[in-house]
């Protein structure tokens, strides 16, 4: 072992960097300036053009881009490949029309400064590839990427990293610097399309199984490990096929999205991606030269200007020009108006093939750098200028380390009257909502409602699901509804699962995914709403009852008959349309019973 591994020097780096963190981060979040620039302005002051802790910040920069790609992995779990098929058309279609108007702008803007026409084409174009890790930690800290305006982001970002490969492309075709070869490179391009192929085929074929005996043998560490793999191991064969390591693992995260093991791969590399993602905003800080600003102080604070807000202005008039609302236009325009960590990589391209000279490059990464520190201070300042999106959780109490006997999703008008009844019997209940303005309202009415989203797997912890004997599910969003059930049979299986149900489909399909109890919202109501009807029309009592049942037990048998089909192939494809369904059933043959019945019955 080298003098070098017993070097206490190496220990002391680490501590600083931690310290620094753990300073500047929470001060920052205090003063409403959000965590990127704590970051950010933590490896400023630390860094070589600081107090000169550190003598680089390459090193850094280099491992700590690996938080990119773990954020881009736990995005792409997020992400089911039904959903971004759903999304082609932002992608490519948004993504392209954003990139292509500013581009033209951003060249305009470079030549204007005096540049020639490519060194203002490749300048423009790092400009225009937006930081994936400040934009997806921005919409993470407001909760917005699931979100349709945060969803729009992540389609123009995803455009934007393939992006890097066509412009390294023309980088070479641009270079006065003789390559040796011409033309397009056939083996360059089939290497990075075998590299996808690769990964593809193995997140269907290989994945699942690896992790389904990797969690038999209940080797916890070992699962991490393998979640670590994937990552890396993805990262890194797309790196070198010549592709970006994130969009390569965002393919592996959305190769396992559809996973049962997701929820516990993304626990596991959560740690992981959280640090090392601070480590390359600290590292972005250290490269800022501030020598270099100082002395060439007009062109780059007005290549910062003219750039954000050119580039800016473009964001904004192409999400008008796709009938985006004012607002959520605005709001991409000043997320999106950063150049970005490609753009390092292009700059440094094109000054070794004599594209631009080494002066251009250290400005101009200069001008990106700028540009990123000082977007979080501008969206920060637009947050208390504009209005609100949606309404404040200022003063909201949030569920924390919470184990009551029972755990209420949602607060809507049928959780409303469902909590009477818990609370009446005075059982210890826990409510979460996600609706700010509808909890004040409750507070108003003495009930205490916890702000939270029931669909994400941190919140359910913290609300206490995984101590509590019932959990029941009362959001109106079918899709939600869905989604909260996938992880709560997935994370908390002890628990018994009660839900309301949109309407019969969706009672169909919760049955299928194992709930203890469902009902459908307007059955009861609509079944008691004919009854009185037929009273009023002066029918007699017993006949109506006699109606009644007779319908009920129609419903219900009819309801058994399609969940034990579901559990067939075929019975699944008649669910889908695919073939004609049956006529409404008269005296149905009783179906096998596959659960409980009391846990079928649709009353």
């Amino acid at each position: 072992m080298t003098d070098a591994a017993h070097d206490p020097q190496h220990l002391v780096q680490v501590v600083t960097l931690l310290t620094a963190a753990v300073v500047a981060v929470p001060l920052f979040r205090k003063l409403g300036l959000g965590s990127v620039l704590g970051y950010l302005c933590a490896g400023l002051i630390i860094g070589p053009f600081g107090i000169g802790l550190f003598t680089g910040s390459q090193a850094i920069l280099h491992v700590a881009e690996l938080g990119v790609v773990m954020f881009l992995f736990v995005i792409g779990l997020e992400m089911k490949p039904s959903h971004l098929w759903s999304l082609r058309k932002e992608i490519f279609g948004l993504g392209a029309l954003q990139i292509l108007v500013s581009a033209f702008a951003l060249t305009g803007i470079g030549m204007l400064f005096g540049f020639s026409v490519p060194v203002s084409f490749i300048s423009g174009m790092g400009f225009v590839l937006t930081s994936t890790a400040i934009v997806m930690q921005l919409l993470g800290e407001r909760g917005d990427i699931g979100l349709p305006r945060g969803q729009a982001m992540v389609s123009i970002l995803l455009f934007e990293d393939l992006l890097i490969v066509p412009l390294l492309a023309i980088v070479t075709i641009l270079s006065p610097v003789t390559t040796g070869h011409n033309g397009f490179n056939w083996i360059s391009a089939a290497t990075a399309i075998g590299a996808v192929a690769a990964v593809i085929a193995g997140g269907i074929w290989l994945l699942n199984p690896l992790f389904r005996i990797l969690a038999n043998a209940r080797a916890r560490e070992v699962l991490t490990a393998a979640a670590l793999l994937v990552v890396l191991g993805t990262a890194l064969l797309m790196q070198a096929s010549g592709l970006s390591m994130a969009m390569g693992a965002f393919l592996a995260g959305v190769l396992l999205a559809e996973s049962s093991f997701r929820h516990q791969i993304e626990a596991d590399i959560e740690p992981f991606r959280g640090i090392l993602l601070g480590l390359f905003f600290i590292g972005v800080g250290m490269s800022l030269d501030l020598k270099l600003v100082s002395s060439n102080l007009s062109l780059i604070f007005g290549g910062v200007v003219a750039m954000m807000i050119g580039k800016a202005v473009c964001i904004y008039f192409v999400a008008r020009l796709t009938k985006t609302k004012h607002h959520d236009a605005l709001d991409r325009a000043l997320m999106m108006a950063q150049g970005g960590e490609f753009a390092f990589v292009l700059f440094a391209a094109a000054a070794q093939a004599g594209v631009i000279s080494g002066e251009v490059n250290a400005n101009m990464t200069a001008i990106v750098v700028l540009s990123m520190v000082f977007t979080p201070l501008v969206n920060a300042a637009a947050k208390k200028v504009l209005p609100a999106p949606k309404a404040s959780t200022d003063g909201l109490e949030v569920a924390t380390n919470r184990s009551a006997r029972a755990l209420m999703i949602g607060f809507g008008r049928f959780g409303q009257v469902v909590s009477q009844l818990l609370l009446a019997r005075d059982l210890d209940v826990t409510i979460i909502d996600s609706d700010p303005e509808r909890i004040r309202n409750a507070r108003e009415f003495g009930f205490k409602i916890y702000y939270g989203d029931g669909s994400r797997l941190d919140v359910l912890r913290a609300s206490g699901a995984e101590h509590a004997c019932l959990i029941a599910v009362c959001v109106d969003d079918k899709k939600t509804s869905s989604h909260i059930v996938e992880l709560l049979k997935n994370e908390f299986p002890e628990a018994k699962v009660i839900v309301r149900a949109y309407d019969r489909i969706h009672a169909r399909e919760l049955v299928l995914k194992g709930v203890d109890y469902q009902i459908r919202e307007t059955f009861y109501s609509a079944m008691r709403f004919g009854e009185q009807a037929l009273r009023e029309m002066e029918i007699p009592e017993t006949e109506i009852e006699s109606i009644v049942e007779d319908i009920r037990e129609r419903d219900k048998q009819r309801f058994e008959l399609e969940i034990a089909a579901g559990t067939t192939e075929a019975g699944r494809s008649l669910m889908r349309g695919n073939i004609p369904k049956p006529a409404p059933l008269i005296e149905p043959k009783r179906a096998t019973k596959i659960l409980n019945p009391e846990s079928i019955q649709s009353t």
